[in-house]
């Protein structure tokens, strides 16, 4: 069983589903309302999970409700949170998702505990990361934890993958080499490269600036349109099937979470982004985020069932 672990963030979902945006100063009925488990570290070690790896996490919660239900969250699906420490009189992250009928949505995140992970914690944790296949990292949590954890992985040999969400123009690149893979979607690697990355041919030039600042590979994940896989001498798009939205919340992470699985399990980064999309394209079909993500034998039959059509 592969093992991954993942250093970054934890929130509570507040899911309101909307006929349209009000304007300033408006109240619109809403139609439903959703409370589950999120934040992009949690989402992507859940989604590895669900597929069958052995998921460590690294973090932090508050000393409220949510943290307690974060931390049963993490037992329920399986994945170790010995490393997971609860931060007294402050508040778990929360993320008010707001989300338009055609699935696209419109996301708020309040970090409160996670804003408390620090390098030492990370560093408590060396002994379980050097028995990792991977290490995944987001930018819920702070900057200097994410510069050490990429340091601590490469000085134990430990790919590392990070996804430089949300995107921050500040993230220094120079303390990023070393990287396995970076994993932006569009608006994130136009924030980092300041170009645009409105097509595939815009999304290659702009992971080409990247490349030359002396990350590895670029996976730029495209929505509807798939993956782009960019490194010095390759370019690999690899196309997702086709469905009807229903909530993109989370699909960014349920990519990460599938193509580290697949990536780890066969050092095949074609036949892991294949399979990535596919598990992304699945999930949109479902509301939420971590609630929305298939199971290993329910992914197979989507794979069935895609292939089909």
């Amino acid at each position: 069983m592969t093992r991954i672990a993942v250093v970054g963030s934890n929130m509570m979902d507040l899911v309101t589903y909307v006929t349209r945006f009000p304007e300033l100063g408006e109240t619109v009925e809403a139609p439903s309302f959703l409370m589950a488990h999120g934040g992009k570290g949690a989402n992507q070690a859940v989604a590895a999970a669900h597929l069958g790896s052995e998921v460590l996490f690294v973090g932090k919660v508050g000393s409220d409700a949510f943290g307690a239900l974060t931390l049963e969250n993490f037992r329920r699906h399986g994945i170790d949170a010995r490393h997971v420490g609860v931060v007294a009189d402050t508040p778990s992250g929360v993320a008010p998702i707001f989300v338009e009928p055609g699935g696209e949505n419109r996301i708020l995140i309040v970090t409160g505990a996670n804003a408390m992970l620090a390098p030492g914690d990370v560093e408590r944790a060396r002994a379980e990361l050097a028995e990792a296949s991977a290490i995944l990292l987001q930018l819920e949590v702070p900057l200097e934890t994410v510069y050490a954890t990429v340091a601590l992985g490469v000085a134990l040999g430990v790919p590392v993958f990070l996804n430089p969400a949300p995107a921050r123009a500040d993230l220094d690149l120079s303390r990023l080499r070393g990287l396995a893979f970076l994993l932006p979607n569009q608006s994130e690697l136009a924030l980092l490269t300041d170009k645009p990355v409105t097509t595939i041919a815009e999304a290659e030039a702009a992971a080409r600036t990247v490349i030359a600042a002396g990350i590895a590979a670029v996976v730029v994940t495209l929505g509807a349109d798939g993956a782009l896989y960019v490194t010095a001498d390759s370019v690999v798009h690899v196309p997702a099937p086709r469905v009807t939205p229903v909530d993109t919340s989370g699909a960014g992470d349920a990519f990460i979470g599938s193509f580290a699985h697949h990536y780890v399990a066969t050092r095949d980064v074609t036949a892991a982004l294949r399979s990535a999309v596919a598990y992304a394209a699945d999930s949109v079909t479902r509301r939420g985020t971590q609630i929305s993500y298939a199971t290993r034998s329910e992914f197979d039959a989507f794979l069935l069932t895609s292939k089909g059509s």
